[in-house]
């Protein structure tokens, strides 16, 4: 089995029993997330191989980190990822990447991400639950950080803290390579069902 099949093993696996665990229905989930319910089927059959967008709008709708929706056991007292270990989400052909290095669950869902932005290239990323709050850190290159309309220019060694239930997006405009550490923190709490 491919690091692929199991990545969409697991997230067939885990939806399945986190909408059990909440008693949503196909269609509250779909309702709640945003994400069609045939898409849904796919996933819980394991059929597809869903974008990061859909993820996150599918952990946001439960109440979950991407990194729990993506989890292949049960987590250890101390969990230790190894490089070998962390979760590409998306790539481009230029080099361009996001990867999840780690994620919890306490207090709140809580991810820890690796980004690479080539030159010319950005990322768009869905407004997530109210509450949820992105820490960035700019290790590499300039990044351009637009919140909410507002573009703010982030030189290597600086950090930014921002709300991120309002659109936002990461872009490259200069000619570097831009590497950032981001961490995204949502609310614990659990959705209540819609029916």
């Amino acid at each position: 089995m491919t690091d692929l099949d199991q990545l969409t093993q697991s997230l067939a696996r885990n939806l399945k029993r986190l909408r059990a665990a909440r008693a949503l229905t196909l269609d509250a989930l779909a309702a709640r997330s945003g994400v069609s319910r045939g898409m849904l089927i796919q996933i819980e059959q394991a059929r597809t191989n869903p974008s990061v967008g859909t993820v996150v709008k599918i952990g946001d709708a439960l109440g979950v980190s991407v990194a729990t929706l993506l989890d292949a056991g049960a987590p250890p007292a101390v969990r230790v990822v190894p490089p070998g270990e962390t979760v590409r989400l998306w790539a481009t052909q230029a080099g361009s990447h996001s990867t999840l290095l780690v994620g919890t669950e306490s207090p709140g869902p809580l991810e820890l991400w690796s980004w690479r932005l080539m030159p010319g290239e950005g990322h768009e990323s869905d407004p997530h639950l109210v509450g949820t709050t992105e820490l960035v850190h700019v290790t590499a290159g300039v990044l351009t950080l637009r919140v909410d309309g507002l573009d703010h220019r982030l030189d290597a060694g600086t950090s930014a803290v921002f709300p991120s239930h309002v659109p936002h997006g990461y872009r490259n405009e200069d000619a570097d390579p831009v590497e950032l550490t981001m961490a995204v923190s949502v609310p614990a709490s659990a959705p209540s069902p819609r029916g």
